[in-house]
């Protein structure tokens, strides 16, 4: 059996927004068509996605939260946020199976049916406990953050985040829990959605230093990277983490249309086989990567085909 499973198929695929979007319908299949290209489904083990349940849903999200976002996916009108994301009818069921997806991957790695995953159609880290946000209707990591802790018994989980916008979701959603160990490369909140993650947010009370945030200057490139990133790996290793949890987002390699950072697919790459070799030292090898955002379809195709790589070390 493969030690990376990918969760992949048509119902993941329909979490995105039509019309132009660009949270769109195809980023699915801009990933897989790479995917297949690299005979990357040859060294996989390819799962489809499962429907996560109400219960594991409210792990995270308020259950007010969640009557409403029923209702809008019912009536398919309107905005679940304040623009941003565009509510659609089956849009609950649609980010449901996106945090099933994660869930999944999460279950079969601490049962030891797999070392490492890769969910493409994942990574929401811009949705609260309260709200949508950010093309973000529910948030699967926070949700597996949440997981990891309750079912599976976890007291160190790591979220690392590489995407051109700050994970706002996940870092106020555990800004004052010191088990949850953060760190966030992306571009500075002065000129970038959500505008926040300043250097000085590094957590509250008990938690304060778990929390790591690296805010980089428009156009930042592969240089910038290995600088931030040199800090982020010191920072997972001082925690020792139990879990490893990397959200990948495209949109900070060079050229995507909504952000203004210049990675590389290499530098994506590179954090998965870093943090796979990480995860390995510590001695449980568990890394979940999740696409996280991404505009630009060659990019997405180079840069999340590129960690897949990655997970194999």
């Amino acid at each position: 059996m493969s030690e990376v499973l990918v969760i992949a198929g048509d119902r993941l695929a329909r979490y995105g927004f039509g019309s132009g979007h660009p949270f769109g319908l195809d980023r699915h299949a801009a990933f897989y068509r790479e995917f297949v290209s690299r005979g990357l489904e040859r060294r996989c083990r390819i799962e489809d996605t499962r429907q996560a349940s109400r219960v594991e849903l409210e792990l995270f999200h308020e259950p007010a939260y969640l009557e409403r976002l029923i209702a809008r996916s019912a009536a398919g009108t309107g905005y679940l946020d304040g623009g941003d994301t565009p509510a659609f009818r089956g849009v609950y069921e649609a980010a449901a199976d996106v945090v099933g997806a994660t869930l999944l991957a999460c279950e079969q790695m601490m049962q030891g049916r797999a070392r490492r995953a890769f969910v493409p159609i994942a990574g929401l880290h811009h949705a609260g406990r309260a709200g949508a946000a950010g093309f973000c209707a529910l948030n699967d990591c926070a949700i597996a953050i949440e997981w990891l802790r309750r079912e599976a018994g976890l007291t160190r989980v790591a979220y690392v985040d590489i995407d051109a916008h700050h994970g706002d979701g996940v870092y106020y959603g555990f800004e004052s829990d010191p088990q949850v160990i953060f760190a966030d490369l992306h571009e500075d909140g002065r000129f970038l959605y959500p505008g926040t993650g300043s250097a000085e947010e590094c957590g509250r009370g008990a938690a304060a230093g778990t929390k790591l945030n690296l805010p980089l200057a428009p156009g930042a490139d592969d240089a910038a990277f290995e600088g931030a990133w040199s800090q982020v790996m010191r920072h997972l290793e001082h925690y020792a983490p139990e879990f490893i949890i990397l959200q990948c987002g495209a949109d900070s390699i060079a050229g995507d249309p909504l952000a203004h950072l210049a990675f590389s697919a290499e530098g994506h790459g590179r954090a998965a086989r870093d943090l796979t070799a990480l995860a390995e030292r510590l001695g449980h090898g568990r890394l979940l990567a999740t696409g996280g955002g991404g505009y630009h379809r060659p990019n997405i195709a180079a840069g999340w085909n590129a960690v897949v790589e990655g997970l194999f070390g």
